[in-house]
């Protein structure tokens, strides 16, 4: 079995509809010097590239998510994630810049899948808008910090600047918690659309991992084995199910 069929096979071994898995079932990765990826794998520019696309594609959401927004405080706080979002992509440019490489012909082989994304998970509310600010980049960003440890310092540290908290969620706590509060149906409806986004997101990850040979190689090398894998994908679902609790839709 090749290292695109047996991530693929992980990724879907883990999907919306099973019960979340426990701590206890998803134990955290050792970080044997093993699984280190050397500093010239192919699948690190690859690495590069989904990241700074899924930076600048977060940037253009939202921006076009702020319009939804009924405040103007609410605004501002998407305008400010909006600006941290293309500061991370500069980052990554720099990144891609030092290994030679040009940011658009990187990225450009990641954009049909992360469009498809956005495009099935359009927000029809402004709600909708903030519960997949929250856990939708909250998937994407546990996926990428479960294989940083084993990256090269140089390149684990760039991961690890660009998927900082900056905070700026915060204020999407607070509006989520108190909308489920006042009404059940909205929490009813919330529910159903974080479950949504979960799946969209493992059947787009399934999509990126079959169609890249040498980043499906890199997270193959950072997990360990097939058992490791589908551990890092527990342990994504936890978290998803941790961030769902935090806004109140359990």
């Amino acid at each position: 079995m090749d290292a695109s069929t047996t991530v693929v096979s992980a990724v879907m071994s883990v999907n919306s509809d099973r019960p979340s898995p426990t701590p206890e079932a998803a134990p955290a990765l050792s970080g044997d010097p093993s699984t280190t990826v050397p500093p010239d794998h192919p699948g690190i520019v690859s690495l590069l590239g989904v990241l700074a696309y899924g930076e600048i594609s977060a940037f253009y959401r939202l921006v076009d998510d702020a319009r939804m927004a009924p405040t103007l405080g609410d605004r501002i706080a998407m305008a400010s994630m909006a600006a941290a979002e293309m500061n991370h992509f500069e980052v990554l440019e720099a990144a891609l810049r030092e290994r030679g490489r040009d940011v658009l012909s990187v990225t450009e082989p990641f954009s049909a899948a992360l469009d498809a994304y956005h495009a099935s998970t359009l927000p029809s509310t402004w709600m909708e808008v903030l519960v997949k600010t929250y856990v939708a980049d909250g998937l994407a960003a546990d996926f990428y910090r479960e294989i940083a440890h084993s990256l090269p310092s140089d390149v684990a540290s760039t991961v690890r600047d660009v998927l900082a908290e900056t905070g700026h969620s915060e204020f999407v706590v607070t509006e989520v918690l108190a909308r489920v509060a006042a009404s059940s149906a909205d929490k009813d409806r919330l529910m159903l659309w974080g479950r949504r986004l979960l799946g969209e997101a493992i059947t787009q990850a399934q999509f990126v991992l079959a169609q890249r040979e040498e980043l499906t190689e890199l997270v193959m090398t950072a997990s360990g084995d097939f058992n490791g894998i589908v551990a890092l994908f527990d342990r994504m679902q936890i978290r998803h199910s941790e961030r769902m609790a935090t806004l109140g839709l359990v």
